[in-house]
């Protein structure tokens, strides 16, 4: 099947398919819970694989250091022109290479070496990129980090504001990597505006859910929006920078030639047709049904005494404090994935444990979603879920080994997008 599948790769290079095919069925097989993950349409893998990946274009649309580019600007301008529709934005910038750079870009903009940033903290469900210790942007920067009440696990929008005031950063950025309420987008740019700041929404988890109508978004409310291209997106791994018009050449000039040179035209191809894809009605459905799933899915795992951080979720994302359960979240996440469940360990907020081995784990519906999966099959997730961690606590591995199997029944009834297995 290897070769039937990948004739020209299979010839060349056996060994290197072979593990192509291994990948292929392995996420036919199981249950992906990892929020970040998801499926890309054959649309979208086609235009990733195509012969833009032979040619360089450094520059922009119209202003190109190599010729031979009349295709290529096509491409590039028909990405930009959808990502301004789709999020109602002044100017769209496809180029960056993924979320980081991106981030990185929004830095060479609007800062400088020493300036005060603020962002949420990294245990707190923040994101590296956003002026923590380790990251590049908490050496360069001065970060200042906001979190989330102790009491609620949800941002606390006065102490904010009193941050922010007190610190008067540069730039504030806003979202995260484990964030599982609305941000309110409105509340941030009050702040931002009052502190005299630049003010960044990273969306990259939710900017699915914001085209699809089943977030708010924070076009009008915020300077730059920042976002990968794949998650709940259904992209291939890129990013774009989206702003106002006034920032359009600072961003511009930053990504390039500031950060990198030429793009990567295959994937600014992918981007294109998962926007075309993302502005279609059953997208819509896609991105509400991706919430009621995580809403369902929540409901079920607190009915089976899981803490859920803040109690709940309103996109996407749960995240899990498995203190409760006796196991730490490293042991259930490797757990559940011999039992077929992909998901990944991850702190809490608060948490009494290193980031290695922390308490909880985090999980999301956007790939289970995108198979088909529906409201009345979360239940049978959630008790999964619940028979793999106590099997963790147990060393149970005649339990894990029940439960693969009966995700990998369920699965096969649920083709995912773009795999081409039959």
């Amino acid at each position: 099947m290897t070769a039937r599948r990948h004739p020209a790769l299979s010839a060349t290079d056996p060994e290197l398919a072979s593990f192509v095919a291994a990948e292929e069925t392995l996420q036919a097989q199981t249950l992906r819970l990892i929020p970040s993950e998801n499926y890309v349409s054959a649309a979208v893998l086609e235009a990733s694989g195509t012969v833009l990946q032979n040619k360089y274009s450094e520059g922009y649309p119209g202003r190109r250091y190599y010729e031979g580019q009349q295709n290529i600007d096509r491409v590039e301008s028909l990405a930009i022109e959808r990502a301004k529709g789709l999020f109602g934005v002044d100017h769209a910038n496809v180029q960056p290479y993924s979320g980081s750079p991106a981030n990185l870009a929004v830095y060479l903009a609007f800062a400088r070496p020493g300036d005060t940033v603020m962002g949420m903290a990294l245990p707190m469900g923040g994101h590296l990129t956003h002026g923590w210790g380790v990251s590049a942007t908490g050496s360069w920067f001065r970060g200042v980090q906001y979190g989330v009440s102790a009491e609620t696990g949800r941002i606390d929008y006065d102490a904010v504001r009193e941050l922010a005031l007190a610190e008067r950063p540069k730039i504030i950025f806003c979202g995260g990597t484990a964030l599982p309420r609305t941000i309110d987008f409105e509340a941030f740019g009050s702040i931002a505006k009052e502190a005299g700041s630049i003010l960044v929404a990273d969306v990259a988890h939710i900017a699915g859910l914001i085209a699809g109508g089943a977030h708010p978004s924070p076009a009008g409310h915020v300077d730059v929006i920042s976002t990968t291209t794949h998650k709940t997106l259904r992209g291939p791994r890129g990013a774009m920078l989206m702003c106002r018009e006034e920032h359009a050449k600072a961003i511009d000039k930053a990504v390039f030639p500031g950060l990198q040179g030429g793009p990567h035209n295959q994937t600014t191809a992918g981007i294109a047709v998962a926007l075309h894809e993302a502005a279609q009605p059953a997208f819509v459905t896609y991105a509400h049904a991706v919430v009621a799933n995580a809403k369902a899915l929540a409901a079920s795992l607190l009915e089976r005494g899981f803490d859920l951080v803040s109690g709940g979720t309103d996109n996407h994302l749960i995240l899990l404090d498995l203190t409760s359960r006796g196991v730490p979240g490293k042991v259930a996440a490797k757990a559940l994935d011999r039992a077929g469940i992909v998901v990944n360990y991850n702190t809490v907020p608060f948490d009494p444990r290193k980031p290695f081995d922390p308490s909880g784990i985090r999980i999301g519906t956007p790939s289970l979603t995108s198979r088909g999966l529906s409201v009345e099959h979360m239940p049978v997730v959630a008790e999964w879920i619940a028979r793999a961690v106590d099997a963790a606590a147990a060393s149970d591995e005649r339990t894990l080994s029940a439960v693969r199997g009966e995700v990998s029944e369920l699965m096969a009834a649920f083709p995912a997008p773009g795999l081409p297995l039959s």
